[in-house]
């Protein structure tokens, strides 16, 4: 009985630690937004957004992912917070296309050359004329929760189009 007794205690003792946030930096702590709305009129977001850019001589920045999806949401997260915001406001329309289990609205990503949703977020830069400007590292944001805070900015602030 005594044994069952110690055993329990040193169980309670260790369920704080166990449960307690990863500090070594190994799991990415990041804030999360869930900005994909279903019933959105993707298309008409996307055109609206395309009008501002080419009035505001920014670029669109055109997400595509899902509230049920941890990096998509991740991903949105860190674009609210106020640095990440300050940037992208300065420099992007931002538009998020829910694309629900990667079954809708996949003619948005097809009209700019994606042919299909690989994971989500795919995360499409577009000139103000609707050019695609990133189609080698579009449909790579899939582990975007994942990614480091200051390589995510670093990426969108110093964006250059890819060859």
């Amino acid at each position: 009985m005594m044994k069952y007794i110690f055993f329990a205690a040193g169980l309670a003792l260790a369920a704080p630690a166990l449960s307690a946030p990863d500090t070594d930096g190994s799991a990415a702590e990041h804030p999360e937004a869930r900005p994909y709305e279903k019933d959105a009129n993707a298309s008409q977001n996307v055109d609206a957004a395309l009008t501002r850019a080419v009035a505001a001589d920014k670029r669109v920045l055109l997400v595509m992912g899902a509230n049920w999806c941890h990096d998509s949401r991740g991903l949105a997260g860190w674009f609210e917070k106020p640095r990440f915001a300050a940037m992208l406001k300065s420099k992007y329309e931002v538009v998020y296309v829910d694309v629900g289990q990667r079954d809708r609205n996949i003619d948005i990503a097809q009209r700019f050359g994606i042919e299909k949703i690989v994971g989500t977020p795919t995360v499409l830069v577009l000139s103000p004329r609707g050019a695609l400007l990133n189609p080698k590292s579009a449909p790579t944001w899939r582990n975007a929760a994942s990614r480091d805070e200051a390589d995510i900015f670093a990426y969108f602030d110093q964006f250059t189009p890819e060859l």
